[in-house]
């Protein structure tokens, strides 16, 4: 069955369970606001390599970590008290996102194109989409960025300049969201690191109750 072709004059994505066995769901459109929106509130992302045209994805399997259930080893918890640990919300959204993608685009690539950049900077400034960035002893040294929506929170991209840097941003950014009420940290794919700071595989199905909790629209 071909991928379904999006029309850029209409938001709209056909239903997730028609999605290929990846997860690739459809391709084309834009990446405005609306549609990030209306993509995101449905666990929808888009993901793709500059020159390809937009991909959009609804993994059957959602890998996900409940704030509430971060896990912190030992030998973090030591390394927090033996340094001066702080963080910072939007310190500078376009600047965290850029360097997400500068550590990524000479290694193994990056998805996170001129495009992208400046379609996440947009949920920013809406108030759609958050950086948190982690200092050790005063230095920067990692972040992450993501969409926020209502009590949900997606995350797109780390970097570390530090060593530890980008695991004590996911540590302060899941302290941060649970004090606040968030629902789940969406991480898109495992990984072994993720795994071991929290992460569990969910169906969609369940992915998608607590989008709907996290929005409110069962209310």
């Amino acid at each position: 069955m071909p991928v379904y072709k999006l029309d850029e004059n209409e938001i709209f994505f056909p239903k997730p369970s028609l999605a290929e066995e990846d997860g690739l769901l459809a391709v084309g459109g834009d990446l405005s606001l609306e549609r990030l929106v209306f993509a995101y509130s449905n666990g929808i992302f888009p993901w793709y390599n500059k020159g390809q045209p937009i991909m959009w994805w609804c993994p059957r399997e959602r890998f996900i970590i409940r704030p509430d259930r971060i896990h912190i080893s030992h030998s973090m918890k030591k390394f927090i008290k033996k340094h001066e640990i702080g963080f910072e919300i939007n310190r500078d959204f376009a600047d965290t996102m850029h360097r997400c993608r500068i550590k990524r685009e000479f290694n193994e690539g990056t998805w996170i194109t001129d495009e992208m950049e400046k379609a996440y900077c947009n949920l920013c400034d809406n108030n759609l989409a958050l950086s948190l960035d982690a200092f050790i002893d005063g230095k920067l040294a990692g972040g992450l960025y993501g969409v926020s929506l209502g009590r949900c929170f997606f995350g797109e991209s780390m970097y570390s300049e530090m060593e530890n840097g980008s695991k004590l941003a996911l540590i302060f950014l899941a302290k941060v969201l649970e004090e606040n009420g968030y629902v789940f940290i969406d991480c898109q794919f495992h990984t072994d690191h993720l795994e071991s700071m929290g992460g569990e595989y969910i169906t969609y199905e369940e992915y998608k109750s607590l989008i709907d909790i996290g929005l409110d629209t069962n209310k």
